[in-house]
């Protein structure tokens, strides 16, 4: 599976065809100027490093996301993703998409259908078939090898808080002194047993639930990807660096 997934990151960076586009060859292992596409959002690229763990800013409107990963992929080894878009909502065909909710085709039906409730005849599977095509060729690339991490970092700042995702989770360890906007969302039990001994929030999520939203998180734990959601509130740059630093850490 290794060998399988950095085949596709080296014919990614040689090629520019079939769901995503390469901007510039890569030197001395940084892609600054590099970017993929997925259904009709770029995403640039920075790599540090050799490490397999993967860091995605999915989200436009909540910069201090993109702020402590632009941080954070300068200090620790890696590829991160930052979305181009300074909205939460990306514009798709005749209607605009929550680029968190299409990773799956179920999560992609709604999220069509959220902004745009009618559709011409054939038109709604069409957009979705667009966006099926993409999305292998996306994930085999955002998707880290072996035991590598998938991080996602996301800012809050309409009273989301870890208490509204205690109904999803099997494991949960809160902490009195920690304000419950700030918190970790794990799929891996081993990574909430290491993380719950330290200092912030954290929720294990090991169980796919009835209802998919299209998450990326859903869909990492369909791949047996460790996935990490560092939750914080909007404007709490220095939390969010902490709560990655820690991670870093703490996470072998």
């Amino acid at each position: 599976m290794k060998h399988r997934r950095l085949f596709f990151l080296n014919k990614f960076i040689i090629v520019s065809f079939f769901s995503f586009t390469v901007a510039n060859e890569i030197k001395d292992n940084h892609m600054p100027d590099s970017y993929i596409t997925f259904a009709k959002a770029k995403y640039h690229l920075i790599s540090n490093g050799n490490s397999s763990n993967r860091y995605i800013w999915l989200h436009g409107d909540e910069q201090t996301a993109k702020m402590a990963l632009e941080y954070h992929i300068k200090k620790y080894s890696g590829l991160a993703f930052f979305i181009d878009s300074e909205t939460r909502e990306i514009p798709f065909q005749s209607t605009i998409i929550d680029p968190n909710r299409i990773f799956s085709r179920t999560g992609a039906y709604h999220a069509l259908r959220k902004f745009k409730p009618g559709w011409p005849p054939g038109s709604l599977k069409k957009a979705l078939d667009v966006i099926d095509n993409e999305r292998d060729s996306f994930l085999n690339i955002l998707m880290p090898a072996e035991s590598g991490l998938l991080i996602s970092l996301h800012n809050n700042f309409r009273g989301y808080n870890v208490y509204k995702e205690k109904s999803k989770s099997q494991k949960i360890s809160i902490k009195a002194s920690e304000n419950p906007r700030d918190f970790i969302i794990c799929t891996n039990e081993y990574d909430f047993e290491k993380l719950s001994s330290g200092p912030y929030n954290v929720v294990l999520q090991n169980k796919l639930p009835e209802k998919d939203d299209g998450s990326l998180g859903w869909e990492a734990l369909r791949r047996n990807v460790r996935y990490l959601n560092v939750e914080t509130r909007l404007g709490y740059l220095s939390k969010q660096k902490k709560m990655l630093k820690f991670i870093e850490e703490t996470l072998d």
